[in-house]
C-alpha cells in the first residue's frame, strides 16, 4: 500500500550537470507522482531562478534548504565529509537522519556520498559495510540485481554474505521477485575456483535457509537471468558495469554509423527503427540509473554523476519504490532473523 505522502531530498548541486539536469527530473517527478513532496538542496536563488525559467514560479509540494557550499566531484571524500557540512550533499542526508523526509538522491562524488551517509545515518545492526546495489537489464525481461558496485573494495566473506541477504530483500521488496536467485560472481563456476573469500562466502550461503543460493556465476552470464542477485566485492562490481556500459554504448554506436554509411542498411535500418528504439532503450544506462546504497539506517540513491534529466528522473523513481516498500526495515528484520536462525 502506497504512503500517502512521499517525501525526498534532493542534491540539486551535485553531478556534471547540476541544477540542469535535477531541476527538470524534479519538475517532471512531482508530475508523474502526485503524493510526492520534494526538498531540494542547493543555491537557493538560482534553483528559483531556474525553477521560474521553467514555468514553475511556486509549487506546494516544493520547498528549499539553502546550502552554501559544493561538493565537488574532485573532493577527497574525507576532506568533503569534514569541510563540506553546509553542502546539498550533507543537507539532504541531514534531512534523512533528522526523519524529516523519507529518502534523498543524488548525483555527486560516490566516494563522498559514501562517506557522509556512512557517518550521518550509521549502519543497521548485523551489518558491517555499506553496498552500492544497482538493476541490470537481462535476457528475460526482468532486471538483475547487482552488488557491491564500489562502495566497498575489500570484502572479506562475512561481508558478501550480507550483501547476499541485502540484495535478495531488495528483489523481492522492489521488484516482487520471490524467492530470488542469488549469486557469486565468479572466475568460473567450479567449486575449486575463486579466492579464499568467495569460496567462504559460498559455504555461508549454502548454510543459509532464507535463501535461494544457486552457486557461482560468471560474468558471460551476468545478463543472462540465471540469477536474480548477482553479489561480488565493490572492485569487481564497479569495473563490471563501467564494461558493460561501454560494450552497450559501442554497440549502439557501431550500428548507428553502419545505418549511416551504407544505403542498402540505412533502408534496413529505417524498416525495423521501431525494434531499434525499443532495442536502444532497453540497453540505454539512463534508464537503469540510480544505484541504492543500503545496509544504512536510511535511504540513499546514488545518480550517475553525469546524469541527465532521465537518468536523474530514473534515480527518483528508485527512491519513490524503496520508500513505498520501506527497505531498511525490511532488510534489518530479514537480517535479525538470521541472527536469530544462527543462534
Amino acid at each position: 500500500m502506497q504512503p500517502l505522502k512521499l517525501t525526498l531530498a534532493l542534491d540539486m548541486m551535485g553531478g556534471d550537470y547540476g541544477p540542469q539536469s535535477t531541476i527538470p527530473a524534479a519538475i517532471a517527478a512531482l508530475q508523474e507522482f502526485p503524493q510526492l513532496y520534494l526538498t531540494l538542496c542547493g543555491d537557493k536563488p538560482l534553483l528559483e531562478q531556474l525553477l521560474s525559467s521553467a514555468g514553475v514560479i511556486a509549487h506546494p509540494r516544493l520547498c528549499f534548504v539553502h546550502s552554501e557550499e559544493q561538493v565537488l566531484m574532485s573532493d577527497k571524500p574525507a576532506v568533503a565529509l569534514r569541510n563540506k557540512r553546509h553542502s546539498s550533499m550533507r543537507h539532504a542526508l541531514d534531512l534523512v537522519e533528522q526523519n524529516q523526509v523519507q529518502a534523498c538522491v543524488s548525483a555527486g562524488n560516490t566516494g563522498a556520498l559514501i562517506a557522509m551517509a556512512h557517518y550521518v545515518l550509521k549502519m543497521l545492526n548485523g551489518v558491517e559495510r555499506p553496498a552500492l546495489v544497482g538493476a541490470l537489464p537481462s535476457c528475460n525481461g526482468k532486471p538483475v540485481y547487482m552488488l557491491d558496485l564500489g562502495a566497498t573494495v575489500n570484502c572479506d566473506a562475512d561481508t558478501l554474505f550480507q550483501f547476499a541477504m541485502m540484495g535478495a530483500v531488495m528483489a523481492e521488496e522492489v521488484m516482487g521477485i520471490k524467492a530470488p536467485k542469488v549469486a557469486l560472481l565468479n572466475m568460473g563456476e567450479e567449486e575449486i575456483k575463486g579466492s579464499d573469500q568467495i569460496k567462504r562466502a559460498s559455504q555461508l550461503l549454502n548454510q543459509c535457509n532464507e535463501l535461494n543460493y544457486i552457486g557461482y556465476i560468471e560474468g558471460n552470464d551476468i545478463f543472462s537471468g540465471k540469477a536474480d542477485v548477482i553479489v561480488c566485492d565493490g572492485f569487481v562490481g564497479n569495473v563490471a558495469l563501467k564494461t558493460c556500459e561501454g560494450v552497450a554504448k559501442l554497440i549502439l554506436k557501431r550500428a548507428q554509423q553502419s545505418f549511416q554509411q551504407r544505403p542498402l542498411a540505412a533502408l534496413l535500418g529505417w524498416l525495423f527503427k521501431p525494434a531499434i528504439k525499443s532495442l536502444s532503450q532497453g540497453m540505454n544506462p539512463d534508464h537503469y540509473n540510480g544505484a541504492s546504497l543500503i545496509g544504512l539506517r536510511g535511504i540513499v540513491v546514488k545518480s550517475h554523476g553525469n546524469a541527465t534529466k532521465d537518468a536523474f528522473l530514473s534515480a527518483i523513481r528508485q527512491a519513490v519504490r524503496e520508500v513505498e516498500r520501506q527497505v531498511p526495515t525490511k532488510i534489518k528484520d530479514r537480517l535479525e532473523q538470521v541472527l536469530i536462525d544462527k543462534a
